[in-house]
């Protein structure tokens, strides 16, 4: 076959072997082979019913796409370099299998609609993916809630001791950013699914094409508005990846938790030796690799968001070649956050939580104390009045090494005569989290209502 580019009428001399090398896509952006074919039949097809090529020439195409896609998907296809990209690969093996017909494929159609409507099938594909792992991701998060709804651990704020909570309402609160990221995902799907097939180059095109044709066959739920914005608008790969780098950020938030809670400091959960590598030195260590690694990838799910942002900030109406630089970034983000997701999931289905050392753990730094503030102002004590009390108290028990609950009744009713033996009753964890009962609170009653919720949201109830 003639090396001369589809493209190259205009041209009398040959592309520079370096700017056809530094030039080429064909390397990252034959992934969206699937695509482009999917795209493409859809528009032969629609050529042969609107009769701007005959019936005959449709088939035939419809045929040949077919069959290189059947190639292709038995990595048979031979990608050539030379032919830049994905999209002319496919029509240049086209035309070569079924002749001069395979040179009408692109009527009516520019490499600038036809990338952008394979971009879109490809995220959609990738939304929908991602999606579901979040879903998967969820039900887990909400089976731990289920069954450690009254294991009782510390709550922190700074990191310091705070108030005891429920691991499953700790399970809920990750459950919870992960649903307002599936959301997100949902949204930005609804933006992506418009079809740009038919804006053509920049103005649209002469032919009398029927765009919602291609629209409903591809799936898509209305073709685009405006022929300049359908070519140039990278918004839908943005948004996916700014909503992808949250998550990232949410993924990394729990990792750093369970990077946490496994080490020997606080030894409340055991991530398992299949979720965790060892030292090549040191013969003890038990390393959770596996979310540092997940709390490590979020820096690329954050900085493919800035390459996108940075490569359209400058561009003029409509299409520009920069746009070549689009396909990596949303590729990895999308692979990323999918693999992320889904070992993240398989990792908390292996943990084993230490119930014994987690309420251990909630039994010190004082975390009842705001309990016994709140017993105070019940007692018609006003709350900072009460604050400065239970201040005393706690520095009391520092200067005598005790825990709240171990002061005895006497000792306490010198900060204050209102303080009688009902209140050792709050001063215990599961008077502290049962006390918290109320919609989103940490008392188990709550934690197992609001799983009943979680459960019928993801169709489970």
């Amino acid at each position: 076959m003639s090396n001369q580019k589809l493209w190259g009428g205009r041209f009398s001399q040959s592309t520079d072997k370096a700017v056809e090398a530094f030039t080429v896509s064909v390397h990252f952006d034959k992934r969206l082979a699937y695509y482009d074919i999917q795209g493409s039949v859809a528009h032969a097809r629609m050529l042969g019913d609107r009769g701007i090529i005959s019936k005959t020439e449709s088939d035939q195409m419809i045929c040949g796409l077919k069959a290189i896609l059947k190639e292709i998907e038995a990595g048979q296809f031979n990608w050539r370099h030379d032919l830049e990209d994905v999209h002319m690969n496919i029509e240049a093996s086209l035309t070569e299998r079924i002749g001069e017909t395979g040179k009408k494929l692109h009527t009516a159609r520019s490499r600038n609609d036809q990338v952008a409507t394979d971009m879109r099938l490809y995220l959609r594909d990738a939304l929908d993916d991602l999606t579901a792992g979040l879903k998967n991701l969820q039900r887990v998060l909400v089976g731990l809630a289920d069954i450690h709804s009254d294991t009782i651990m510390p709550g922190y704020t700074h990191l310091q001791s705070a108030q005891p909570v429920t691991f499953g309402h700790h399970m809920l609160a990750w459950q919870q950013m992960i649903e307002r990221d599936c959301q997100r995902l949902i949204q930005a799907r609804e933006r992506t699914n418009v079809s740009p097939l038919g804006a053509a180059a920049l103005a649209g095109t002469t032919y009398a094409i029927d765009r919602q044709q291609t629209a409903d066959e591809l799936g898509f739920d209305r073709p685009t508005e405006n022929s300049l914005d359908s070519v140039s608008d990278r918004d839908f790969t943005i948004e996916f990846c700014s909503s992808v780098a949250m998550l990232g950020m949410h993924i990394s938030r729990m990792a750093e938790e369970l990077i946490i809670w496994s080490s020997d400091r606080f030894k409340f959960i055991d991530l398992g030796d299949a979720f965790c590598t060892g030292s090549s030195i040191m013969p003890q260590k038990k390393n959770p690799d596996v979310a540092e690694l997940l709390r490590g990838k979020s820096a690329r799910l954050i900085s493919n968001q800035t390459r996108l942002l940075v490569l359209m900030k400058g561009q003029p109406l409509a299409y520009n070649r920069d746009n070549q630089e689009d396909k990596e970034p949303l590729f990895d983000s999308a692979d990323t956050s999918i693999d992320c997701v889904n070992i993240l999931a398989r990792m908390l289905s292996n943990m084993q939580v230490d119930k014994k050392c987690m309420y251990q753990a909630a039994g010190e730094g004082f975390s009842t104390a705001t309990d016994l503030a709140d017993y105070l102002v019940k007692k018609q004590i006003p709350f900072r009045d009460a604050h400065e009390i239970v201040g005393r108290v706690v520095s009391h028990c520092i200067e005598n090494h005790l825990q709240l609950r171990q002061v005895e009744l006497e000792t306490l009713r010198q900060f204050s005569a209102l303080i009688d033996s009902d209140v050792y009753d709050c001063l215990t964890l599961e008077g502290s989290v049962n006390s918290r009962d109320h919609v989103g609170g940490t008392a188990p009653r709550q934690v197992r209502k609001a799983v009943a919720r979680a459960r019928k949201h993801l169709g489970e109830g």
